[in-house]
């Protein structure tokens, strides 16, 4: 999506461009587009009239090549001649070139001559759809689409060993690796793209801010043995191409272990002093960051990593993190959270049949209040509470520790429960939390029966439970009883529509056989229009692509061509001696005879032009100074 969005915005066509740019900026959309646009202001005279370009693939993509994002009108430039990409190959290299659709084919053959240090005399320049062109061929005059693929050959300069190795190895780093990496500890797999100039402990680094591992922690398998040191590059590691399987968990340790006894021994919530905090200024130097042995303040001890990442873009992904944690705190026996938005929970318990429908728990956690770990590990783990949670609620879960998780929930409640919700949730202090809000849907709009605060018992806890159950089954109860008028009434109508519907079934079967019919004759109707508006079209541009007729007196000599069409009519046209018989052809094109249907004769001796050299002239044709040719269909 960052991607998608990245391209809508600044207008860059190159995937692999484009991420190079965010990865640059580390993956932020804004800072992203920013960087785009100051390096497109900077080059504004340059984007009005690009010159022709060349990159070599050894060469890795720069931002300063990149479109300019779509601006404001008051931006925008004049409109940019139409470009064309090709993309040349000779051995081991790569060549991406950019001209004008006006330039000339020897404009490419001198960009390439630059590049791949290859003189024009000794360089074939092949794969064009129409066959071997001239190097003043116009490469409009081609009706090339924009993306074009080329080669090259030489065959008067043998290949040499050492310019092949440097131009793989050259190749190799600016080509861009797959890394698949697998979090063990999550079970969650990363597709990350880096080019090959990237080195290990970069990649590492990219790793350590996704999972929340530092680099010193990393365990990691599937590296090849050659990748024994971290700053070598990507390319010179040996991992596969273009995909390469990695897993990375956290490695244990003894002080990691001792920390793990410490968290399972801790009864009750207790407070870090100064004093205590200062034995602990130096546990980096054992491997330990002071994050995790006392997790997201000092206020709570034996506290690991945050329920749930700060930004997280996608609710469920971050669900998922809040449970496996929640898990690993406190143990796997707490209610079942719900995995995705809160709109798919109100869906889930409150848009089903009136006998399925659940009151919704939304519970709010915040580890910098002293009541959760107590509220958790007694009140939410306890198996009354959890079987009770489990039969008559859907529970959704949040951790708002984080300012920016806080202020998306209050945006998210605003959206689905409306002002009021937000601001009570506002009103509550840190040392309140976690609260518990029963939520109960109705017609009209969705109600909070209650707020549970962290300061509570379990007895308290199920007495408040049941009470928000009896109001609710009270409205379920009626919710039950309509719905089942509801039903009967539908049912007595849906068998009249039923009998109403026999009736009528050979009409509707009798007017679906026309519709049919009718729209099948559009639909070939709208096949021939299309082939024929695609055919009017190649003519008129054949049409407005042939050089004006010269006059009857000249300087050069002068062709008269008379050609007889299949029904009889006559073509008469001068041509220059000169000219090729590509534009015979498409002019004999232009009046509607494509040279793929249609070949041109002589009438004696009879003579296939069509099966001529198209760069061949009139002149070479032996179609000088006149000649009287017909066409006729091809079997």
């Amino acid at each position: 999506m960052i991607l998608a969005d990245f391209q809508a915005c600044t207008g860059i066509d190159n995937i692999a461009e484009a991420i190079t740019l965010l990865e640059l900026n580390n993956w932020d959309l804004v800072a992203a587009i920013n960087g785009v646009i100051n390096d497109c202001s900077a080059t504004a005279e340059a984007a009005v009239a690009p010159p022709a370009t060349s990159s070599s693939s050894s060469s890795p993509p720069s931002s300063s090549s990149a479109f300019c994002p779509v601006l404001p009108s008051r931006h925008i430039v004049e409109r940019q001649p139409r470009m064309l990409n090709f993309r040349v190959e000779y051995r081991q290299r790569t060549v991406e070139v950019v001209v004008e659709e006006g330039s000339a084919v020897g404009e490419i053959k001198h960009i390439l001559e630059t590049e791949l240090q290859v003189p024009i005399s000794q360089m074939q320049l092949k794969g064009w759809k129409s066959g071997d062109v001239s190097d003043v061929t116009v490469l409009r005059s081609l009706h090339l689409p924009k993306n074009n693929s080329l080669y090259v050959l030489t065959p008067d300069i043998a290949p040499t060993a050492s310019t092949s190795q440097n131009s793989v190895l050259q190749e190799s780093l600016n080509q861009n690796f797959l890394l698949v990496i697998s979090h063990r500890e999550a079970q969650r797999d990363y597709n990350l793209n880096f080019p090959g100039s990237r080195t290990i402990q970069e990649v590492k680094r990219n790793v350590s801010d996704l999972t929340n591992i530092p680099v010193r922690h990393q365990q990691w398998e599937g590296w090849p043995a050659a990748a024994s040191d971290d700053s070598m590059t990507l390319a010179a590691s040996g991992i596969s191409y273009p995909c390469h399987h990695l897993s990375v968990c956290r490695r244990s340790s003894p002080v990691n272990n001792t920390e793990v006894n410490m968290f399972e021994q801790c009864a009750d919530v207790h407070m870090v002093s100064d004093s205590e905090g200062d034995d602990f200024e130096d546990a980096s130097e054992f491997g330990v960051d002071e994050s995790e042995m006392f997790g997201m303040g000092s206020s709570t001890g034996c506290r690991k990593a945050a329920l749930m990442p700060e930004n997280s873009e996608n609710e469920s992904d971050a669900l998922l993190h809040f449970t496996a944690e929640f898990s690993t705190r406190y143990g796997e026996c707490h209610p079942v959270f719900f995995i995705g938005t809160l709109e798919a929970a109100s869906q889930e318990a409150f848009y089903g049949k009136a006998r399925d429908r659940k009151l919704l728990a939304i519970y709010l956690h915040n580890d910098e209040s002293v009541l959760s770990n107590v509220f958790c590990s007694q009140m939410m783990c306890a198996d009354s509470i959890v079987a009770y949670l489990s039969q008559n609620f859907i529970t959704w879960a949040w951790d708002v520790t984080k300012e920016a998780n806080k202020a998306r929930l209050l945006t998210i409640c605003t959206r689905h429960f409306g002002s009021v919700v937000a601001q009570t949730i506002r009103t509550y202090k840190t040392d309140q939390f976690p609260l518990l809000l029963i939520v109960m849907g109705k017609r009209t709009s969705n109600e909070v029966l209650n707020v549970i605060q962290g300061n509570t018992t379990v007895d308290e806890l199920m007495m408040r439970l049941m009470g928000a159950m009896e109001i609710f089954s009270a409205q379920q109860q009626e919710d039950i009883k309509d719905e089942d008028e509801r039903e009967a009434r539908e049912m007595v109508k849906r068998e009249q529509d039923e009998a109403y519907q026999l009736s009528l079934e050979a009409d509707r079967k009798k007017r679906e056989a026309q519709e049919r019919e009718q729209a099948e004759q559009l639909r070939l109707q709208q096949i021939q229009k299309e082939a024929d508006d695609e055919k009017e079209a190649i003519r008129l541009s054949l049409e407005h692509a042939l050089p004006p007729e010269p006059a009857e007196e000249g300087g050069e000599p002068i062709s008269k061509l008379r050609i007889r069409t299949p029904s009889g009519e006559f073509l008469v046209r001068r041509f220059l001696g000169s000219t090729k018989l590509q534009v015979l052809f498409d002019f004999v094109a232009s009046k509607g005879y494509p040279w793929d249907d249609f070949k041109l004769l002589t009438t004696f001796p009879r003579r296939n032009i069509t099966q001529l050299d198209p760069a061949s002239s009139l002149l070479e044709a032996k179609l000088f100074p006149q000649e009287t040719l017909f066409l006729e269909a091809k079997e």
